[in-house]
């Protein structure tokens, strides 16, 4: 199949990209593996598990999803998109096996995923992301087994903390990396955004109105137990997120609720080799984009916080921006009215500014952090590589990170590197002395996500297989 343009992705950018580019006449294709749109941040609950209290997050879903289901964008959902080739040719693994569609443009709004950088204990079941609790919370209506700690770093604490709280679950403490001054600086620009701010202070509010401790600048040491996580160590941290050496505090636990900040989801962008740069404050490598979200390689655009951690609100007008620049490119929008529609959203985007730089930079991983991993911590858990290992495939030559791959197999597995990249760039540059982006960035790949070969294959038998009559003698 054949269309205008290809979105990969259905949260606040991908959404709104599609809506803006079909808006202008261009026909659209979303995929998104999703059974439904509005990615993480506005993730839609799952049928039966309906959350009964109403959100800001839950309206503006509902609207992103109206919107869509009501316009001419073909909607491929509960599809898994494993390559994306050259003529932007997109392969996905959908409910009836590998479908293509084929576009000269295609939008790229993969979004992020967590960081969580490892400890020893960080393997075991009961040990959970704040990304991943917050699935549980808005599409499943369930919360992690209680009591549970809530650690990491950046607003996720709070919303998750308060959001166990209201689904009557037990929050023995709130762990966060920053201090209460961090938090005082950002007030100002959080400002900038007056609705996130009252609903950052209600978070907090029903966190202190149930007598939850909150530890500021401190961090998990380790997590102990025999099968599961049953007690977490936490200890004080500098500013840089190093241990002081400060008297360590324990816990007994359900769960442990963990998460440093989110890095861009960028896979599309370098499977093509699109120029990158690495911005520590946008949470690693993105693209570089001119200010429409267009890339260095021409037809392919991106835009939401796979191209640098931004929050929802910039991903919805960046998102607009990249498909009316795809429609404009087209030939389907004049100039006068391509300036008339991208107008108000790069006025929108530049104020959203203030606000989000002050989030990014609490969720910005410290250099603390990674130097106080122990030698033998499991960082990567698809194929068990340890910091130790990662600084001796230092020692024997390895000087970028698909050197290390080669050296060590870490980021060959099911995660194709997503969970462990970042954290073992860093411990490799530290290793060497060089900076963070001297040691590059992990080369994408097909398959973007795994699946299943039997699935691409489908059912057949051998007489299915064509033979062909004997050659002549």
């Amino acid at each position: 199949m054949k269309s205008d343009l290809i979105v990969l992705g259905g949260g606040p950018a991908g959404g709104n990209a599609a809506l803006a580019a079909a808006a202008a006449g261009l026909s659209v294709v979303l995929f998104d593996e999703q059974p439904a749109a509005g990615g993480q941040v506005w993730r839609a609950p799952w049928a039966g598990k309906a959350d009964p209290h109403d959100s800001p997050e839950r309206r503006e879903g509902d609207a992103l999803r109206d919107a869509l289901a009501s316009s001419p964008v073909d909607l491929r959902f509960g599809r898994r998109v494993w390559s994306v080739g050259r003529a932007f040719r997109v392969d996905a693994l959908g409910p009836d096996g590998n479908e293509w569609v084929e576009a000269p443009r295609l939008i790229a709004a993969t979004g992020a995923h967590e960081r969580v950088v490892p400890f020893p204990g960080w393997t075991l079941p009961g040990v959970i992301g704040l990304a991943a609790a917050t699935v549980l919370l808005k599409s499943h209506a369930a919360r992690p087994a209680g009591p549970v700690v809530v650690a990491g770093c950046g607003p996720l604490l709070a919303a998750v903390a308060a959001g166990i709280l209201k689904a009557g679950g037990d929050v023995a403490a709130v762990v966060d990396l920053a201090s209460a001054r961090d938090w005082l600086v950002a007030v100002p620009h959080l400002a900038s955004r007056p609705s996130l701010l009252a609903q950052g202070l209600g978070w907090t509010l029903k966190i202190a109105g149930r007598g939850v401790p909150v530890l500021f600048r401190h961090a998990v040491r380790r997590v102990e137990g025999a099968e599961r996580a049953e007690r977490v160590v936490i200890a004080p941290v500098d500013e840089t997120g190093a241990f002081t050496g400060g008297s360590e505090r324990s816990f007994e636990i359900g769960s442990l609720v963990v998460g440093h900040g989110l890095v861009p989801g960028g896979e599309v962008p370098r499977l093509f080799r699109a120029k990158t740069r690495f911005d520590r404050l946008r949470g690693g490598h993105v693209p570089e984009l001119d200010a429409d979200g267009r890339t260095s390689i021409a037809g392919l655009y991106a835009a939401g916080d796979g191209v640098g951690i931004k929050g929802a609100a910039a991903a919805v007008l960046n998102g607009t921006l990249a498909g009316l620049a795809a429609a404009r490119d087209a030939g389907r929008l004049s100039e006068s009215e391509w300036r008339k529609r991208a107008e108000p959203a790069r006025t929108a985007a530049a104020g959203l500014a203030p606000f989000s730089d002050a989030i990014a930079g609490l969720m910005a991983l410290r250099a603390g952090q990674v130097a106080s991993v122990p030698a033998e911590t499991v960082v990567c858990r698809c194929e068990d590589v340890t910091r130790g290992e990662i600084e001796a495939a230092a020692v024997a030559g390895a000087t970028e990170v698909n050197q290390l791959k080669h050296f060590t197999r870490c980021g060959m597995g099911p995660c194709q590197g997503r969970m462990c990249g970042e954290t073992a760039a860093e411990i490799l540059a530290r290793s060497l002395g060089v900076e963070r982006e001297a040691v590059g960035q992990w080369t994408a790949r097909p398959p973007l996500r795994p699946v299943p070969l039997a699935d691409l294959l489908g059912r057949f038998d051998y007489s299915d297989i064509p033979i062909p009559k004997p050659a002549p003698l």
